[in-house]
């Protein structure tokens, strides 16, 4: 891959769900976000379809006067099939253990092969691709362990390229 990305973390949302919507504060954020990267000339706009992504993503792609296309490999990665009382301890052993699989989840192996496989498919190798899926996808794509996780906030911008080198974009508050 030649092109650059800009790997976006959806803004506040109301919960976990994929149909979960973007929170009021959450709806601000993402107009804030809009006018704040639109001057950065994306050329598409790639969403995971999960509401509260394609929400982010509806300010800046209609400020760019394009499409979202949605892809199902940026949906946030399962972790487990069934609820986990202590899901943060189960996330920090996967980001120990890239290979460890829940019962119904994926590894994080996995989960960052198909997120590589959807940056790869969405590539403009002439231009600028705005990303817009989850935190535990992101963490995975930029390399971060359970602490830079756990400091990944909503929404948050980080500008990548082919080589996987990633810098986080300074936002307005």
């Amino acid at each position: 891959m030649s092109s650059r990305f800009l790997l976006i973390r959806h803004a506040k949302a109301s919960g976990q769900p994929p149909e979960a919507p973007l929170t009021a504060e959450g709806q601000e954020q993402a107009q804030r976000l809009a006018s704040q990267l639109a001057q950065h000339g994306m050329t598409r706009v790639v969403s995971s379809p999960w509401v509260r992504a394609v929400d982010t993503a509806q300010p800046l792609a209609q400020a760019l006067g394009l499409e979202i296309e949605t892809d199902e490999r940026l949906t946030e990665r399962v972790l487990s099939g069934r609820d986990l009382p202590h899901w943060q301890k189960a996330l920090k052993a996967s980001f120990l253990d890239p290979e460890l699989v829940l019962d119904g989840g994926e590894s994080g192996t996995t989960a960052k092969a198909r997120a590589l496989a959807a940056l790869k498919h969405a590539e403009d190798p002439h231009g600028l691709t705005a990303i817009f899926t989850h935190g535990n996808l992101l963490a995975l794509l930029l390399g971060l362990d359970y602490s830079g996780w756990a400091d990944l906030r909503n929404p948050d911008v980080w500008c990548w390229n082919a080589e996987g080198l990633a810098e986080r974009v300074r936002l307005e508050p």
